[in-house]
């Protein structure tokens, strides 16, 4: 025998105890165990009907869902959209004296703010005005506030008879708009609200 032959003997007899050692030290020679099923047939076939009709609804609470998203989003656009409260309030007496100028009503200024949780998503800040004019004047004040974009309501009135000769009234209004919960203050704990 030649020497390379020897070298190839020795090689092919290296590989042979491997894959001996291998098989039958490491690995055994038993078969892998088999696993039973954990339901049977008519159970999975059961499972199966069950999961198709849940994919079959899939598309009509899609639309479900689209609808409902779109009406949310034309619900809000009547929402005060602002970084802080205080912006949230400036841009409502802005809306509040904008009606007001519209129906020849004079606003003397911003008496009072508050803000307050209506929801877990929405708050309501309010601004309250003082101004003087004539009953019709005011009807129609009411009415334009009813009209706007935004979400407003009246939240406290007082009317005061004037002494004037053209009967015109003193007005203390609370005029409040819907915001993001985010802008209105949060009670601490411990606190009751009233």
């Amino acid at each position: 025998m030649k020497l390379d032959d020897k070298r190839l003997l020795a090689v092919l007899f290296t590989l042979l105890v491997i894959t001996v050692v291998v098989r039958f030290g490491l690995g055994g020679s038993s078969a892998p165990a088999t696993v039973a099923p954990s339901e049977t047939i008519p159970q999975a076939e059961a499972r199966l009907q069950l999961l198709r009709q849940k994919v079959a609804t899939v598309p009509g609470r899609e639309t479900i869902f689209k609808k409902a998203a779109a009406e949310l989003d034309a619900r809000e656009k009547g929402i005060l959209r602002a970084d802080t409260k205080a912006q949230a309030q400036a841009q409502l007496l802005q809306v509040t004296q904008a009606v007001a100028q519209a129906n020849g009503i004079e606003i003397h200024g911003m008496e009072e703010a508050h803000d307050r949780s209506l929801t877990p998503d929405y708050g309501e800040v309010s601004v309250t005005v003082g101004f003087t004019c004539a009953i019709e004047q005011l009807v129609n004040f009411l009415a334009a506030l009813a009209d706007q974009p935004q979400i407003l309501a009246t939240d406290d009135i007082r009317v005061a008879g004037g002494n004037d000769k053209k009967k015109n009234i003193q007005v203390r209004l609370s005029v409040a708009a819907v915001v993001p919960h985010k802008l209105v203050q949060t009670e601490k704990k411990g606190t009751a609200a009233f």
